[in-house]
C-alpha cells in the first residue's frame, strides 16, 4: 500500500480552509491505495470523473460545466496543464483568464468534486506542440522526452512551478484541497518502442518519476499507457476505447482508467467520430464488472481550440469531442442521462464492488456473469460480448434477456437496474435558431481592409538573411502561423518559367513582382507537396516572395518535434520550357514571420484602422482581406455561434477574442462509415473507422462558438475576420444553438422524462405518440402504430411546461401494435 497525507500542523494550516468547504465534503484528507482501489480517508472509494479543460472553455463558464458534470454523477473533474499557454516564452508566465489553473480548482473545490491534476507537461491533447513550448527547440542540445540535461531542467523547471502554485494555493488532498492525484509525462510507451531509444528512454521515465515524487504533493503519481518498465513510485493507468481487459503488470495496484474516450477529434478533411451512448456505456459497465474502481471520460467536456491552440496538423477549431457535454456546454443528450443512470447505479454498489468477493463464470462463449458477495448480499454483472445476436442468461431461477452487445447489472443479483443498450433517457436534437438576431444579420453592414503585403514583395527589411532555406517552426519559434521567404535575382530580358516549390509546409502561397501566382495547400497527413506555377519574368531585377503556412503543429508520434514545416531545403528552382532549372535554393533568403495584420493587431479594432466601404459594397473572394461588421448580442442564455458559411479560410476574433481558426471550405470526406451506426461491436476512429461517422460531405467546421463573456450586452460587439484565402462573408450569422425536438422510448411501467433545458424554454407540442415501430429517427419521426391513449397523457402532462414525466401503461398500447415499445416526440 502506498500513502501519503498531511501532517498534522499542515491541516491546522488549513482549518479554515476545511470549515469553508466542509459542506461540499473536501477537507484534509489521507490518500492512499490498494490493489481494490483508491483508499480517502481510510475509506475505498468509486472515483468517476470527466476531463475538462480550462483552456478550452472560459472562467465563466466553469462553474456551470462542473455544476453539470456533478449532477452527472460524477465526483471528479480531470484535466492536463498547458505548459506552452503558462509560458509562451521562456520565463514569462500566463496564468490569467482562461489559464487560470488556481481558480480552475477552486471551482472543483466550491462544487464539492475531487480532482485529478495531470501536469505532463507534455500533454498530446491534440494541443499544438503537445503542449510542449516551441522556445525548447532553441535550448543548444535538447532532445524531446529522453534522457538529457537540458529537456530535463526546463522540464523540472516548469513541474515545480505548477506543484508550487497549487501548494500555494492549499489544493492538494493532504492540505484541504480536492487534487487526490497528480500525473507525470503521459503515453510514454510509445517512444520507449522506438530501438533506438530505449534505454535513453529508460532512464528518463525514471528520472520522471523520482523527480515528481521529490515535489512531496501529498497524494499518489500516476503514468498513462506506461504499461512497460514502469517505475515503482508510480501507478500506471490505461487509456483507450475499452479498459476492461486491462489489468496492471503489478501487484497492489488499483485498476484504474485515465482515458475512456467518449468519442474523437476532428481533423479538418474527416466526419465526426460520433461514439455510440450504448457503446460508451457498455464499455464503462464491463470495466466495473472487471474489478475497475476509477475511470475518467475523455472528454467530458470537449470546448473549444481558441486561437492557435489546435494541434494535428489540422484539426479542427471545435474539440466537442462528442462528449456527455457539448461544446458548448449543453447536455448531449442521451449519452448525458444514461451515463448517469449508469453511476447512479454503480455508487449505489460502492461498498460491495470494492470490499466484496467476487466470482466470475462463463455461460458459453462471450458471456459471463460476475457475482460479488459480501456478508449476506450479492450484486450481479451479466455481459454479452456477442455483437450480433441477443441472448438469455438464467441466473438464480431468473431468465433474463440481454441485447447484443451489453451489459446488465444487478444490484441485488435479481432485478436488473440498468442495461447499456436500452436507453431510457430522452434524446435531444440541438437546433441553430432563428432568432431577431439571425434575421438582423442579412443587414450586415461591413467594411473592409486590405492586409498589406506591399512591404513583403521584395526581399528587403527582413528579421535576416541566409543562404539556406530554412525550417519554419525554428526560425518562427510559432508566434505565427506564417513565414516569409523572399529573395530576388536578375533576369536578362523576358522569360516564362514554371516556379516550382518543395516544401514541408501546409499550404503555400506564391509571388513574383508582387502578383500572387499560385496557392496550395497540403493534403491531410502528407504535409510534402509541391507547388508547380506558371511565371513570367521582366528585364532586370525580379523578386520572389513566398508564403508558407502552418495549420497546427503535431502533437504526437516519437520524435514529434523533429518533424519539419516550412520550404526547409527546398528546392525552390525555376524551370523553363527545355527543363533547364535555376535553382534558387542557395540564393540569399530574407526571413520575416507573420502578417502585416498581425503586428498591428488589427483584430483589437484599434483607432486609426483605415476600414473601407464603398455604398455597402465589399470586395468577395480576394484573398488577404480584413472584414469587419456589429450585431447585437442575442437575448437570453442559449449558446451562441457565429456561422461563417461562405467563407474560405482564416481567423475570427469577436471583441478582440479569438473564436479560432476557420475553414469552412474543407469539405469532409466520404467514407465507409458514413452511412448507417449500430453500436454493437467494437468503436474504431480515425482510418479504422467503419460505422457513427456523421456529416460527411459537409463543411467539416461551419460554427464556431462565441463565448456568453466574449460578448457584450446592450451595445454593438466587433466581428473581425480575416480571409486568407479568399471568401464571401455576406452569408455570415449569427446563431443560437438551442433544443429542438426532444423523443424517448419507454416500455409498460417506465416512466418518460421530456425537458426543454434549463433555459426556460417549454414543450410547444406532441409530435409523434407511436407504440409501434416508429419511423425516421428524433426529430423526423413520422409513427408508426399511433397511441391516441398515449397523445393525449403526454400533451396534458407537457405542452407548455419546461419538462414533464408520464408513466408508461397498458392503456398506452393499441390493439394489434407489433411492438411494445412506445416512441414520443415533442418539440421545444
Amino acid at each position: 500500500m502506498a500513502k501519503a497525507m498531511c501532517s498534522l500542523g499542515a491541516c491546522l494550516a488549513v482549518m479554515l480552509v476545511v470549515l469553508a468547504v466542509a459542506v461540499a465534503g473536501v477537507g484534509c484528507s489521507i490518500v492512499s491505495y490498494d490493489g481494490r482501489s483508491l483508499i480517502l480517508d481510510g475509506e475505498r472509494r468509486i472515483v468517476i470523473s470527466g476531463s475538462i479543460h480550462y483552456p478550452r472553455s472560459t472562467p465563466e463558464m466553469w462553474p456551470d460545466l462542473i455544476k453539470k458534470a456533478k449532477e452527472g454523477g460524477l465526483n471528479a473533474i480531470e484535466t492536463y496543464v498547458f505548459w506552452n499557454g503558462h509560458e509562451p516564452r521562456r520565463r514569462e508566465f500566463n496564468f490569467e483568464g482562461n489559464y487560470d489553473v488556481v481558480r480552475f480548482f477552486k471551482e472543483i473545490q466550491n462544487a464539492g468534486m475531487y480532482a485529478i491534476l495531470r501536469i505532463g507537461p507534455y500533454i498530446c491533447g491534440e494541443w499544438n506542440y503537445g503542449g510542449l513550448p516551441v522556445w525548447l527547440r532553441d535550448i543548444p542540445g535538447i532532445k524531446f522526452r529522453l534522457h538529457n540535461k537540458p529537456f530535463e531542467n526546463e522540464m523540472e523547471a516548469f513541474t515545480t512551478l505548477i506543484v508550487k502554485k497549487i501548494k500555494d494555493a492549499n489544493m492538494f488532498a493532504g492540505q484541504g484541497g480536492p487534487i487526490i492525484l497528480a500525473q507525470i509525462e503521459n503515453e510514454y510507451g510509445y517512444t520507449m518502442l522506438q530501438p533506438e531509444n530505449i534505454q535513453s528512454a529508460h532512464e528518463y521515465i525514471h528520472w520522471c518519476a523520482d523527480m515528481a515524487n521529490k515535489q512531496n504533493v501529498g497524494v499518489p503519481w500516476i503514468m498513462c499507457q506506461q504499461d512497460n518498465d514502469v517505475p515503482p513510485n508510480v501507478v500506471n493507468t490505461c487509456n483507450g476505447f475499452y479498459c476492461h481487459e486491462w489489468f496492471s503488470n503489478r501487484t497492489s495496484i488499483p485498476k484504474m482508467w485515465t482515458e475512456n474516450w467518449t468519442g474523437w477529434y476532428r481533423d479538418w478533411d474527416q466526419p465526426e467520430f460520433r461514439r455510440p451512448t450504448e457503446d460508451i456505456a457498455f464499455a464503462v459497465a464491463m470495466f466495473f464488472q472487471m474489478r475497475g474502481s476509477l475511470q475518467n471520460y475523455y472528454m467530458y467536456h470537449g470546448g473549444t481550440n481558441f486561437g492557435r491552440t489546435a494541434g494535428g496538423p489540422y484539426i479542427t477549431t471545435s474539440y466537442d469531442y462528442d462528449a456527455p457535454l457539448d461544446e458548448y456546454g449543453n447536455l448531449r443528450q442521451p449519452k448525458y442521462g444514461h451515463l448517469k443512470e449508469l453511476h447512479s447505479v454503480l455508487m449505489s454498489m460502492e461498498k460491495i464492488l470494492l470490499h466484496g468477493d467476487y466470482i466470475d463464470t462463463n455461460y458459453g462463449d462471450n458471456v459471463t456473469v460476475t457475482k460479488y458477495t459480501l456478508n449476506a448480499t450479492s450484486a450481479c454483472f451479466i455481459n454479452n460480448r456477442f455483437d450480433d445476436r441477443d441472448v438469455n442468461v438464467t441466473l438464480d431461477g431468473t431468465t433474463h434477456f440481454l441485447p447484443a452487445w451489453s451489459v446488465s447489472i444487478l444490484p441485488d443479483c435479481k432485478t436488473v437496474a440498468f442495461n447499456s443498450a436500452k436507453i431510457k433517457t430522452q434524446t435531444t436534437v440541438m437546433v441553430n435558431k432563428t432568432s431577431m438576431v439571425e434575421q438582423q444579420t442579412e443587414h450586415f453592414k461591413w467594411s473592409w481592409m486590405p492586409e498589406n503585403l506591399r512591404p513583403f514583395m521584395t526581399d528587403e527589411k527582413g528579421n535576416f538573411r541566409k543562404n539556406e532555406l530554412l525550417e519554419q517552426i525554428v526560425t518562427t519559434t510559432d508566434q505565427s502561423d506564417y513565414l516569409w521567404y523572399r529573395t530576388s535575382l536578375e533576369h536578362k530580358g523576358e522569360g516564362s518559367y514554371v516556379l516550382y516549390v518543395n516544401t514541408t509546409g501546409h499550404e503555400l502561397y506564391a509571388f513574383v513582382n508582387g502578383k500572387l501566382v499560385g496557392q496550395q495547400y497540403s493534403p491531410n497527413e502528407n504535409f510534402t507537396f509541391q507547388l508547380k506555377s506558371p511565371v513570367k519574368l521582366h528585364d532586370g531585377k525580379n523578386y520572389i516572395s513566398l508564403l508558407s503556412g502552418t495549420v497546427g503543429l503535431r502533437n504526437y508520434g516519437g520524435s514529434f518535434e523533429l518533424l519539419p514545416a516550412g520550404i526547409v531545403g527546398g528546392p525552390v528552382k525555376l524551370i523553363d520550357s527545355s527543363g533547364s532549372a535555376i535553382d534558387l535554393s542557395n540564393n540569399s533568403w530574407s526571413y520575416k514571420a507573420g502578417l502585416a495584420g498581425e503586428y498591428r493587431k488589427i483584430y483589437l479594432d484599434k483607432p486609426g484602422n483605415k476600414w473601407r466601404s464603398h455604398n455597402s459594397t465589399i470586395p468577395i473572394n480576394r484573398p488577404f482581406t480584413w472584414y469587419k461588421t456589429t450585431f447585437q448580442a442575442p437575448a437570453g442564455e442559449d449558446s451562441v455561434v457565429v456561422d461563417l458559411h461562405g467563407l474560405n479560410k482564416g481567423v475570427a476574433w469577436v471583441n478582440g477574442n479569438s473564436l479560432g481558426r476557420y475553414w469552412p471550405s474543407y469539405v469532409a470526406a466520404d467514407m465507409p462509415g458514413c452511412h448507417h451506426c449500430d453500436y454493437r461491436g467494437v468503436f474504431k476512429a480515425e482510418v479504422e473507422a467503419q460505422k457513427c461517422l456523421t456529416g460527411c460531405g459537409e463543411p467539416s467546421q461551419q460554427l464556431y462558438h462565441v463565448p456568453r463573456s466574449f460578448l457584450h450586452k446592450g451595445e454593438p460587439n466587433t466581428l473581425i475576420l480575416f480571409e486568407e484565402a479568399g471568401g464571401d462573408p455576406s452569408e455570415v450569422a449569427v446563431r443560437t444553438v438551442v433544443e429542438g425536438s426532444v423523443c424517448a422510448s419507454a416500455e409498460v411501467g417506465d416512466t418518460v422524462t421530456l425537458s426543454c433545458g434549463a433555459h426556460g424554454r417549454t414543450i410547444s407540442s406532441v409530435d409523434v405518440a407511436s407504440f409501434g415501430v416508429a419511423r425516421g429517427r428524433c426529430g423526423s419521426y413520422d409513427g408508426g402504430c399511433e397511441s391516441k391513449v398515449a397523445y393525449d397523457a403526454f400533451a396534458a402532462a407537457c405542452v407548455g411546461k419546461e419538462s414533464c414525466t408520464v408513466l408508461v401503461t397498458d392503456a398506452f398500447a393499441n390493439a394489434g401494435c407489433v411492438s411494445g415499445v412506445l416512441t414520443v416526440q415533442a418539440t421545444c
